[in-house]
């Protein structure tokens, strides 16, 4: 696998307002204190270039049981004065925790493809060979590809303050992710091997969901632990384009 780990917790969503004050706020304390639960592996924050919503976000976790860990619903239920000032602000959110079905390539490209989608009743060991045989490895074989991954969901997380905050989570369904270093090459491969209607042939509902990605930022639980979070920001500080420490 060319991820970190074979699970994962994979975020979809809006925000109301500012979107530069969020990234803020995800980049100076968000990412270190989720990296920080162990678990947490790896941390990827991607911006849409085509297609919606704006945030598809990555957390690589050691299982899918992270979901009810003590530790993680801990910091969900007793959320930071930014996080809680921040979670209405939240539109659409899709979230959910995963596993890795099947992958195949190498490394984490800078554009991404981000296919969502539903078995049919009955289709779902069909789509899921398919995928896993035929489309995963040729799509990697390409040149200017990267790691190619099927993620199948695991049971929606419990209800938290956090989520209470910004309203409740639409359920992740399967999710198709393809990364490259050559944002056309990734077009060219999604052209070739993932067209709408051989999904469709192949068992997925007509209900297909694309998005296309450039990475924003990335950080791992081993820059987490090596440096210590930022410290706190009062509210009138989080606009300082200036020195904050």
């Amino acid at each position: 696998m060319a991820l970190c780990s074979d699970a994962a917790m994979v975020l979809y969503y809006d925000i109301a307002g500012d979107t530069a004050d969020h990234d803020d706020w995800h980049s100076y304390e968000h990412m270190h204190e989720r990296l920080s639960v162990p678990g947490f592996v790896r941390a990827t924050r991607w911006v849409a270039t085509a297609g919606a919503p704006r945030y598809m976000v990555i957390y690589e976790v050691t299982g899918t049981g992270m979901a009810t860990a003590p530790e993680y619903l801990a910091r969900l239920n007793n959320p930071t004065p930014w996080t809680g000032a921040m979670m209405p602000r939240f539109r659409g959110m899709v979230r959910g925790f995963c596993t890795v079905a099947a992958g195949a390539g190498f490394g984490l490209g800078h554009a991404a493809l981000s296919l969502r989608f539903t078995p049919v009743a009955g289709g779902e060991a069909a789509l899921g060979d398919w995928l896993a045989r035929d489309v995963l490895p040729a799509m990697a074989s390409r040149r200017g590809m990267a790691g190619i991954h099927l993620l199948q969901p695991a049971p929606p997380p419990p209800m938290t303050k956090e989520q209470a905050l910004r309203g409740a989570d639409t359920p992740m369904s399967w999710l198709l992710l393809a990364t490259a270093y050559d944002p056309d090459a990734l077009q060219r491969a999604a052209a070739e091997h993932l067209d709408t209607a051989a999904l469709e042939r192949a068992g997925a509902a007509p209900e297909i969901v694309t998005g296309r990605y450039a990475l924003h930022y990335t950080a791992t639980a081993l820059e987490a632990a090596r440096m210590p979070a930022n410290p706190p920001l009062q509210p009138d500080r989080h606009r300082d384009a200036g020195v904050r420490r």
